[in-house]
């Protein structure tokens, strides 16, 4: 089995709800040793895709009380 593709590997990062921003995805990225981070990810469409991706998986606010 192959390693997912630098932008594979953001989009499953966002959709994780590991991080919580594109800058969380870039640090994360790098961590993982991953090539030419700012290149895959530096596009407004790209870099909005993560955020709301990021938003989504994170957990409703307030929550149950």
């Amino acid at each position: 089995m192959t390693a997912p593709t630098t932008l594979e590997r953001a989009f499953d990062l966002a959709r994780s709800g590991t991080c919580r921003s594109v800058s969380d995805i870039r640090r994360q990225l790098k961590a993982e040793r991953y090539d030419q981070v700012e290149a895959h990810l530096s596009g407004p469409a790209i870099s909005r895709q993560l955020r709301e991706l990021c938003a989504q998986a994170q957990p409703p606010e307030g929550g149950a009380a």
